[in-house]
């Protein structure tokens, strides 16, 4: 497989011209490529690349919101654009991001939101143009497989976090702002308020296994990532942190999920597992019964003797973490913290 995978990554890199580049695709020891931090006054593109956006006013409130983070906002040429139920054709999707990575008036791309159809665009988008113009690029959900795609293609730090739709609320801006805008060696950490409750009953830490590792983060939205294992647009995962999340499905389908990552033998190279929230994913009706997600883990993760934990702020929830994909990170599954190693962005 590992062979395989050379031969392609060498002939497309050959058809690129970019053959004598100092890094190759998909390698474990890759040169990082990091953007530059975004500051006020920045413009930021806004862009559709899977659904299309039906509603002008979420538009709207998501310009009004990032200026006042202090940006300056220019829309995709294609946000509004429809084909059924994506933003348009494949062709103009793509195009709108490959313009905002070439356009040097553009400091940073955001994803207006999720959907599905990203995967269809990986094969048109200019990863040349990409690598030589490193940007800022963030979103979540169907936008896992381009910040996997981009990072696998290019060695450019993508982040999982807010898309435009998103909820831009003190948690979310305050995690945004350290990652993106201060450049801080940040450690992300669940909110511990307890409110009138004896203990804390929202946002806990479930520990499958306890200890510390290091890797580079790499992950996202779980069946998006299933779906394009065997693809060239998926980074190599040896020795990697894991991170997970998803909305919206039977817990059979989670199992099923995570039994193909362990089918595809990743599951045996990673150091180190984060999920964090499956929303919407209570144990499936009818039948005779389900597992629960703590049932999954113990079948799945826990023989990995890996340090792991589930229940971080990643996913389909309003309190987000901005998580860069493919930077190096340690986690501490006992206290559910992950910990850069260094700024995810250059100053």
């Amino acid at each position: 497989m590992s062979d395989r995978r050379h031969f392609l990554n060498t002939t497309l890199l050959a058809g690129l011209g970019l053959a004598n580049m100092s890094f190759s695709f998909s390698d474990t020891k890759a040169k990082v490529l990091k953007p530059a931090a975004l500051k006020k006054g920045d413009t930021i593109g806004l862009v559709c690349p899977a659904y299309s956006a039906f509603v002008k006013e979420d538009v709207q409130i998501t310009i009004e919101s990032l200026e006042v983070l202090g940006f300056k906002v220019k829309k995709g040429d294609h946000i509004f654009d429809r084909y059924g139920y994506l933003a348009g054709s494949d062709e103009d999707r793509a195009a709108d991001i490959n313009k905002m990575f070439a356009d040097k008036s553009i400091n940073g791309i955001m994803a207006m939101h999720g959907g599905w159809g990203c995967a269809r665009i990986l094969p048109l988008l200019d990863y040349k143009t990409i690598q030589q113009n490193p940007k800022v690029f963030i979103g979540y959900s169907d936008i896992t497989a381009l910040l996997l795609g981009i990072y696998a293609k290019t060695g450019l730090i993508t982040f999982h976090g807010p898309v435009g739709s998103s909820t831009w609320n003190k948690f979310s801006v305050d995690n945004f702002k350290n990652m993106l805008m201060d450049g801080s060696v940040v450690q992300m950490t669940n909110p511990t308020n307890k409110g009138d409750n004896l203990v804390q009953t929202e946002d806990r830490i479930y520990t499958i296994n306890v200890g510390k590792a290091t890797g580079r983060l790499i992950g996202g939205n779980l069946t998006v990532l299933s779906h394009i294992l065997g693809s060239p647009y998926v980074p190599d995962f040896k020795d990697t942190i894991l991170f997970l999340e998803d909305v919206g499905e039977d817990l059979y389908r989670i199992d099923r999920m995570i039994t193909q990552l362990k089918l595809a033998g990743i599951l045996n190279q990673i150091s180190g597992f984060v999920f964090g929230k499956c929303t919407d994913c209570p144990p499936s009706k009818g039948g005779y019964g389900s597992l629960t997600m703590e049932d999954i883990f113990e079948d799945h993760i826990k023989p990995l003797k890996i340090p792991s934990f589930s229940g971080a702020m990643i996913g389909h929830i309003k309190d987000k973490f901005t998580v860069p994909v493919g930077l190096e990170a340690s986690i501490d599954a006992g206290t559910g913290s992950i910990t850069l190693s260094e700024a995810a962005v250059s100053k």
